[in-house]
């Protein structure tokens, strides 16, 4: 059997239908009974079998509940640990460590103990280098140095999976950019869904990488089924500045695109401001610093490991994503 941490999850939901299409026998883990209403949503995006989703067996366990947590480990074979607390707030960074780092840790843990045949950890591009035209595997952490409190976590978590490859477990780390894909409209990439169809005013010159959902968990089921093991790979299909997607997706709903430059200097003051926001007015932040300069930054990333270890994998086109996205949304609104 499969354990799926993060089933509720956009990549989790996704990974969810991929492997019950394929008939295998899948156990999820959840934090609150309500989120899984939206693991049935995804579903009903791409099937009316309902039959596809009552093959799941759900199992409440968060990743800092051993007990419950080790239930879940019960006759399985396989992990994918797709669970995992997305903030970008410093207020959160305890929370962020205690779910994604001690979190992980604990999935790790469980790993040996059950003799897991393979670990499949779902990371960030994040965790990557930076220092370069173009971004590859082998770029490595450089410390703490512009990073954001959730990438921190993530790098942290990284170094729980490669300890557990010491240990006896074999794994893979996946690396996506920012995913693309429908059901999870109040977080992620989903947001940007909801800030085009208010028409945002508002773009920057920054760059980075973007994916499907379905390449995602298509490279993920692929890699673990592979010989692959105790590597890194990124997920991205195409490298595109903020712009090129924030106005494809206004095109696709109907609606005005960003016109107005948010330059550096004005990112600047506005996260400022944002701090000064959250402290008066004690509510989470928007805009952080690191935030600000990742959204004026230029990162391109290079998908060829993937594509090579993968024979025949091949990234559907960004704006094909978006707009079969966008259909959905238009409809979910």
């Amino acid at each position: 059997m499969i354990l799926v941490t993060g089933g509720t999850g956009l990549v989790g939901s996704h990974l969810l239908f991929q492997l019950t299409k394929k008939g295998q026998n899948v156990r999820a883990t959840y934090r609150r009974f309500s989120t899984i209403e939206n693991v049935k949503t995804v579903f009903s995006y791409y099937t009316k079998d309902v039959a596809l989703f009552e093959r799941i067996e759900w199992i409440e366990a968060p990743l800092n509940d051993i007990g419950k947590l080790s239930e879940a480990f019960v006759g399985i074979s396989k992990v994918y640990h797709c669970a995992a607390c997305i903030s970008f707030d410093p207020s959160d960074y305890r929370l962020l460590r205690n779910t994604n780092i001690k979190g992980t840790a604990n999935v790790v843990n469980l790993c040996v103990k059950y003799q897991i045949q393979k670990l499949c950890y779902v990371s960030t591009i994040a965790t990557l280098g930076f220092d370069s035209e173009t971004i590859s595997e082998e770029m490595h952490w450089q410390g703490n140095r512009n990073q954001n409190v959730y990438a921190i976590s993530k790098y942290g978590a990284e170094m729980e999976v490669w300890r557990g490859t010491q240990e006896g477990v074999p794994a893979v780390i996946v690396n996506p950019g920012v995913i693309i894909g429908p059901g999870c409209w109040n977080s992620g990439s989903g947001l940007l869904f909801k800030l085009a169809q208010k028409e945002q005013p508002y773009f920057t010159n920054g760059v980075t990488g973007f994916v499907a959902v379905r390449d995602v968990t298509t490279a993920m089921i692929e890699l673990m089924q592979s010989d692959h093991r105790n590597e890194r790979f990124i997920l991205v299909s195409e490298n595109k500045s903020y712009l090129e997607i924030m106005t494809t997706i206004a095109t696709n709903l109907k609606v005005k695109p960003p016109s107005k430059l948010a330059s550096k200097t004005k990112l600047e003051w506005a996260w400022r401001l944002d701090w000064m926001a959250s402290k008066f007015f004690r509510r989470r932040r928007r805009l952080t610093k690191p935030l600000a300069l990742t959204l004026n930054t230029v990162y391109r990333y290079d998908n060829s490991k993937i594509k090579s270890a993968l024979d025949g994998f091949e990234f559907q086109p960004i704006s094909e994503s978006l707009s079969a996205t966008c259909q959905i949304f238009s409809a979910d609104f």
